[in-house]
């Protein structure tokens, strides 16, 4: 079985701790140990994990993501105007693997995981699903 977190981002690039929202749906799934797959289901927004204890983190993911794709490029073809959201998600990447021990998801100390918003704001999804050991 799969679960599905809904997702409101508020601007056109976001990083959101959704550690607690994955931990809720492992803590109903009732999953000692195992694996956890958190999959964003679009092109424009990726799934990381990273430090969750510094919120300047997020800023300077961001920022330079903006620095390596610019927003406006002189040669992007893509008629949407949003190539540097598609690019942005390719360096993310679409989903990440959690192990799982004792119903709770094995991040280091300062990691969380977050949803990636690069072309918003928008209502998204992100999908979770537990394969038990």
């Amino acid at each position: 079985m799969s679960y599905t977190l809904s997702i409101k981002t508020n601007t056109r690039d976001q990083m959101i701790d959704i550690t607690s929202q994955v931990q809720q749906k492992l803590n109903e799934d009732k999953m000692d140990n195992g694996i956890c797959i958190i999959y964003s289901p679009h092109t424009t927004a990726g799934i990381t994990i990273n430090e969750n204890a510094d919120p300047d983190v997020k800023h300077d993911v961001l920022m330079a993501l903006d620095e390596v794709y610019p927003w406006e490029h002189e040669k992007y073809r893509h008629m949407e105007g949003n190539t540097a959201a598609h690019l942005k998600t390719i360096t993310t990447g679409s989903s990440q693997t959690v192990i799982v021990e004792n119903n709770r998801l094995l991040l280091g100390q300062w990691q969380g995981i977050y949803f990636c918003e690069f072309d918003g704001p928008r209502h998204r999804t992100c999908i979770v699903k537990f394969i038990h050991q």
